[in-house]
């Protein structure tokens, strides 16, 4: 009998069917360390990539990190997007140049255009008022997918072996540990959702061994779930985003990516991203509001995330002031806002709750959520089956980093209003 086959089956409840969530159901689905007839389940408040990986832009660079403990989630992620893209038949996926420029001058395209190596990449569609142009990546190690497609595709690959869930996690029900003081998990609560929508049928419970907290902005709600014994402070930077369709009678759209400057006629610093469907994807609009924890616990903007109508203008004037095409013919298909879950320190959440036998978290991966996905599950997927992540070190992103030794439960820092690292 083989060791795999001699071991208990896992019963595992993800948290969060979002991009981050499902990437951990999924790799824990694939490992050949998860014994025969394990069930996994992945629990979600509304529908899987309906938040945040519904509305992302899905941008990814490999050298863009800054060094520190997460450059290894951007290079891991990065090559295994590369490989499981393919493999599970997603279409949007492709690596693309990217380009910085500054907007609210002239002449800046028709000057790249004469550069020998600009004239290649400036889009087509870059035909308005635009300043200096210089290259961020020629699209070795710069990629774009839409998010919700990888998560649909994960989830058809998964098959059976994932069940979805609907419903908001309402904690944990749990049992003498087996260590003195310690608790073990053996099943996660939740308020199932109703065929209309709504949240608020009777209270059940998954019988769980294991559960992965994976809910983006929503997991800090699992301070209250593990009764004080792991701090996560959080807060949501909630922005507006935009889709244009493809302009009328364009038989495709240039593939290059713009991360444009400030422009302060309308407070934006657009990001633009064509898809292969011949969409436009803008963010970096401005205006962003940030939640608190507080407001986070209660599920706020978790079922309705409006954009707001003032910042949709104004990036959809900054927008055709570079593009003559999509001031002339150009139209929005969608305008929309979500959040990104930010740690005072802009690192991650992976790792075990201590004092938790079958408790994990992770959460908190700022704007990288979408970027860094593939690496966090295969890494999250090895320290739950088989005790440590060998892919990634998550000893810089332990979830008990901002709780005190001797008191847990102690509130943590927020930075509300200014930069928490990496914000492309």
């Amino acid at each position: 009998m083989s060791s795999s086959s001699a071991r208990s089956p896992r019963s595992i409840v993800v948290v969060g069917g979002g991009i981050q969530g499902t990437s951990v159901a999924y790799h824990l689905s694939q490992s050949k360390s998860l014994p025969p007839n394990s069930k996994i389940t992945l629990l979600e408040a509304k529908s899987p990539a309906s938040a945040a990986s519904g509305k992302g832009g899905g941008f990814m660079a490999r050298s863009w990190g800054d060094g520190g403990p997460t450059q290894k989630l951007h290079h891991l992620a990065f090559d295994m997007y590369a490989d499981l893209a393919p493999d599970l038949g997603c279409e949007t996926y492709r690596k693309l140049p990217v380009l910085s420029v500054r907007p609210g001058y002239k002449g800046g395209a028709e000057k790249a255009r004469k550069e020998s190596t600009l004239r290649s990449i400036v889009p087509g569609w870059l035909d308005g008022n635009v300043g200096p142009i210089s290259p961020l990546g020629f699209g070795d190690d710069t990629a774009q997918i839409t998010p919700s497609e990888f998560v649909h595709k994960m989830l058809e690959r998964a098959g059976d072996s994932v069940e979805v869930r609907l419903g908001a996690c309402t904690g944990v029900e749990t049992e003498q540990g087996s260590d003195r003081g310690a608790r073990k998990i053996v099943g996660v609560k939740y308020a199932p959702r109703s065929d209309d929508g709504v949240e608020g049928a009777e209270e059940t419970t998954i019988p769980a061994d294991t559960v992965i907290v994976s809910a983006g902005p929503w997991s800090c709600a699992a301070e209250d779930w593990f009764q004080g014994a792991v701090e996560l402070p959080m807060e949501g930077v909630k922005s507006t985003s935009i889709v244009w369709k493809k302009p009328e009678g364009a038989e495709n759209v240039d593939a290059t990516a713009l991360f444009c400057g400030e422009d302060n006629r309308f407070g934006t610093h657009l990001e633009v991203y064509p898809r292969p469907d011949g969409t436009i994807y803008i963010c970096g609009i401005g205006g962003s509001d940030y939640i608190s924890k507080e407001d986070l616990k209660s599920g706020a903007f978790r079922e309705v995330c409006e954009a707001k109508e003032a910042r949709v203008a104004a990036a959809s004037d900054s927008f055709r002031e570079m593009s003559s095409t999509y001031s002339e013919k150009g139209e929005l298909d969608k305008v929309q806002a979500c959040m990104r879950p930010c740690p005072p320190d802009a690192m991650p959440y992976m790792g075990a709750v201590a004092g938790f036998e079958g408790a994990y978290i992770n959460a908190g991966h700022n704007c990288w959520g979408i970027a860094w996905a593939p690496a966090s599950g295969k890494a999250m997927s090895e320290l739950v089956l088989e005790g440590e992540s060998t892919s990634i070190d998550l000893r810089p992103f332990d979830p008990a980093r901002f709780t005190p030794v001797n008191k847990r439960g102690g509130r943590g820092r927020k930075r509300r209003g200014t930069s928490v690292g990496e914000q492309w």
